[in-house]
């Protein structure tokens, strides 16, 4: 998914750094540019982020029109501020073009709305994985009370841990949840259940792509088309 604003940039680019996982196609806008991967991949090898920074800014005074190239919305979990602070810092301008975020492109696919009047009034975007890669410092007490619908970014690792603070924390272990790999790609998979079950089912379906995880009454009907309430209720 790509806005039109994003192509237009793309097609009048000299510079792209982009993350690893944008999909070829959209690469392919940027028929002028320099393309240069800086991707950041959980357990892989990736760009360090001060590389990252010293590298917009060194491509930037070349004078050249220089693409920061992000999956999803830049402003969501993507480290956009640390970018745009070293440009500011350099006194080099910049203009952010929004896109659409995993979120969002998970509840299309999905057909289902994040939000529900009586049912979800509020969507919690939450990351996975803290500072040091590990466990995040959620309160999930909180969360657990403010019902509403849960979305984890980058969860698939700590998917585990992050279901056995919610339970603890209050949240019904028959809450419906999806994980989704590979958000609107041509591999995208879901894996729907309950909250209880999403890391069994993400542990069997051994995941490669990024998953987002989601969690709520919001997701209800998903999984009654799934037939995962129904044997529920026939438990």
């Amino acid at each position: 998914m790509l806005t039109v604003r994003a192509a237009r940039v793309l097609g009048v680019a000299e510079i792209v750094l982009h993350d690893s996982l944008v999909d070829a196609r959209i690469l392919a806008l940027a028929q002028k540019a320099e393309l240069i991967d800086v991707g950041k991949r959980c357990g892989k090898r990736s760009t360090a982020q001060g590389v990252i920074n010293e590298l917009l800014v060194g491509c930037a005074r070349t004078g050249r029109m220089v693409v920061r190239l992000k999956g999803g919305d830049p402003m969501v979990f993507g480290r956009a501020s640390e970018e745009m602070r070293a440009l500011a810092a350099a006194g080099i301008a910049y203009e952010v073009v929004p896109g659409v975020s995993a979120a969002m492109a998970a509840a299309a696919s999905l057909k289902m709305s994040l939000s529900q009047r009586r049912v979800a009034r509020t969507v919690h975007f939450l990351t996975g994985h803290g500072a040091e890669g590990g466990m995040p410092a959620h309160d999930f007490a909180a969360l657990a009370r403010a019902g509403g619908t849960l979305v984890v970014y980058m969860g698939g690792q700590t998917v585990g841990g992050l279901v056995a603070h919610l339970i603890e924390a209050g949240m019904a272990p028959e809450m419906p949840a999806v994980a989704v790999e590979n958000v609107s790609l041509p591999t995208e998979r879901r894996f729907v259940g309950t909250v209880a079950s999403l890391p069994l089912l993400v542990q069997q379906a051994r995941p490669v792509g990024p998953v987002l995880l989601m969690m709520g009454r919001a997701l209800e009907d998903v999984a009654v088309e799934q037939g995962i309430l129904e044997v529920m209720r026939g438990d």
